[in-house]
């Protein structure tokens, strides 16, 4: 959720802070705030708001002179959004200062122990349990005093500190929450995600549960929570660093939308060779496959409704029962774990805590897990069995419009190779399957044309109250995604149906006027979609529909038409989901709202 920075070199640290700052700000934004060494003293400034008043503050960091520091924008959990709550977290002296990304849990109980011991407590959170604690251990060593902390505390950080007795070096300690190290000729660097140091390194060291670094400008050490020194390899990003920038664009969902074409062929190229699907990650032979007796996809959010499109395409394509569950609620379920199961985790950060939880969960249970993730060397890439990587690059904006389509084309592959080994598609459907994927990057770009036609009619409902998505098997997923994105950015509440659960209860909800998003792209359950439409126009409703070229007859009942390009029945969301995107884009701008940083949210759920 937050984000974390750091820098020690030879070049002054605030600026780089902020700039680092401000390619984490999806992370939260909520406060922010930076501590520098200035060669005497750490100087702390922090504030409510977004990064533009620390910005402003500080005169883009020139206010703040030495080259040791840390940096943090909140997403708040414990303690609400304000100045005293706004992290970095300071001792009394202000010889000690933590950034923080997590949750501790047990803070409460430390709090009131350390209370006793007479430390004065000025925030509501739980970090700031954090700073006393390590005033409580230090004896001269912050390597012991951060191993000490480590051990008394439960939940998950990823932090950042600075002793003023070691002005040449910051720490970082990570457990259950993303950190990286990064290597630079010019120093080196600490962050919650690769976006904030693309600018100045490529290379990266991944930090482990429970690891701890120590950071010179010329040098980093690794040590395990024994305070044992351990060796690391650092990987190399190849991110392109103009992907993390707007690149002329209004905002960063704007561009990341025009980006899916890119996202999408990225993703589908690499794995189609010989006129077959090769996905050598898999690590499975054709014999595994075909002993695949159930799948279970976990996700969070858009990547859940990712899930729910490749159930109905496993399931109709490769006959192997699926289930989808929200990766909150999987393992509170205690899910029923079988032979020759296997768990897909997809997500786009690699670090979802929930995600996280229940690949764990599996594993303990001895079933074989592969992670759809994004983000090279993240926790989910590197703790599941197999995984299978999005080729989206990164992705700013918190409502996610590129790996979602990254995503589906994963699972597309997916489907294919296990249809295919299964003995489930003829040559003929599976070279058809291959052509029509091979199309979709270009047919996905051709509906960028109606960009205009969507923004108008967009205008007409930025004061709706609410608006309903409907739709039947794959577009009832598709259903559920556009409507997310439209509440997501817009706060308008939207609602995604079943199109034929509407009589049982949600149509009492229409009225004269409200608008109903009805899908219709699945050729077998057209009229049935159809007849759902005329029962929506007969209770006063505004219909805008979405279908596949060829189906005018669809305007004889709807009032507003989009159409899409004509491919398989299995790969429709990738098209069908880029006007719904587009639509709730220009609600979100019509209302003046801030597209890319919505209130309450973050891009990467961290913490449970």
């Amino acid at each position: 959720m937050c984000g974390i920075v750091g820098y020690i070199g030879d070049k002054q640290a605030a600026p780089i802070l902020l700039d680092g700052l401000s390619k984490l700000e999806y992370r939260g934004y909520d406060s922010a705030g930076i501590a520098v060494f200035d060669g005497q003293e750490i100087q702390i400034k922090k504030t409510m708001g977004r990064l533009k008043v620390l910005e402003e503050l500080t005169h883009g960091g020139e206010t703040m002179k030495g080259c040791c520091g840390i940096g943090h924008t909140r997403w708040a959990t414990h303690g609400c959004p304000s100045d005293v709550n706004a992290h970095p977290h300071f001792n009394k002296d202000h010889s000690i200062a933590v950034v923080h990304n997590g949750i501790i849990e047990n803070y409460a109980k430390l709090k009131k122990k350390l209370e006793n011991k007479g430390y004065e407590f000025q925030s509501e959170t739980d970090t700031e349990v954090l700073v006393h604690l390590l005033t409580d251990y230090y004896k001269g060593d912050p390597i012991e005093a951060i191993e000490r902390v480590m051990h008394r505390v439960e939940g998950s950080y990823g932090l950042g500190i600075m002793f003023k007795d070691h002005p040449h070096h910051i720490y970082a300690a990570r457990k259950d929450s993303p950190l990286i190290v990064g290597a630079s000729s010019m120093g080196n660097l600490i962050a919650s995600d690769v976006p904030a140091i693309l600018k100045y390194t490529r290379s990266v060291y991944y930090m482990e549960n429970e690891e701890i670094a120590r950071l010179s400008g010329e040098n980093i050490h690794f040590y395990n929570i024994d305070g044992e020194e351990i060796e690391k390899t650092p990987t190399t990003i190849n991110w392109d660093i103009n992907a993390a920038e707007k690149g002329g664009y209004e905002h960063f969902m704007l561009k990341e939308i025009y980006e899916e074409p890119k996202a999408v062929r990225d993703t589908i190229s690499p794995r189609l060779k010989d006129d077959d699907i090769v996905i050598e990650e898999l690590g499975m032979t054709d014999e595994e496959i075909r002993s695949i007796r159930k799948i279970d996809i976990v996700a969070c959010g858009s990547a859940s409704h990712v899930g729910m499109t490749a159930k109905y395409v496993i399931e109709s394509m490769a006959r192997i029962p699926v289930e989808v569950d929200v990766a909150s609620e999987f393992r509170y379920r205690e899910p029923i774990y079988e032979d020759n199961m296997l768990v897909i985790i997809i997500s786009q950060s690699g670090e979802t805590a929930d995600s996280l939880a229940a690949l764990r969960d599996a594993k303990n249970h001895g079933v074989r897990t592969l992670g759809i993730v994004n983000v090279v060397g993240s926790s989910i890439a590197r703790e599941a069995d197999n995984v299978m990587y999005t080729w989206a690059g990164p992705e700013i904006s918190v409502a996610t419009t590129k790996a979602y389509s990254a995503q589906l084309a994963a699972m597309y592959l997916l489907s294919m190779k296990f249809a295919k080994v299964r003995g489930m598609l003829t040559d003929e459907e599976f070279a058809q399957l291959r052509s029509d994927l091979i199309q979709l990057p270009d047919q996905i770009e051709s509906l960028f044309g109606m960009k205009e036609k969507i923004q108008k009619f967009a205008n007409r409902y930025l004061a709706a109250g609410h608006m309903f998505f409907i739709g039947r098997g794959i577009d009832y997923a598709i259903a559920m995604e556009g409507s997310l994105k439209l509440k997501e950015i817009s706060y308008i509440h939207s609602e995604a149906y079943a199109a034929g659960e509407l009589k049982h209860g949600t149509i009492s909800l229409i009225e004269d006027g409200t608008l109903v998003v009805a899908v219709a792209t699945q050729e077998k359950l057209y009229p049935k979609t159809i007849s759902n439409i005329v029962e929506v126009k007969t209770r006063g409703a505004f219909v805008m529909a979405l279908t596949n070229l060829g189906h005018t007859d669809i305007e004889k009942n709807a009032d507003y038409v989009i159409y899409i390009p004509k491919t398989s029945q299995y790969f429709t969301n990738s098209l069908a989901i880029i006007p719904l995107q587009l639509f709730g884009y220009y609600v979100s701008v019509g209302r003046g709202l801030d597209v890319d940083k919505p209130r309450n949210l973050a891009k990467s759920v961290t913490v449970e």
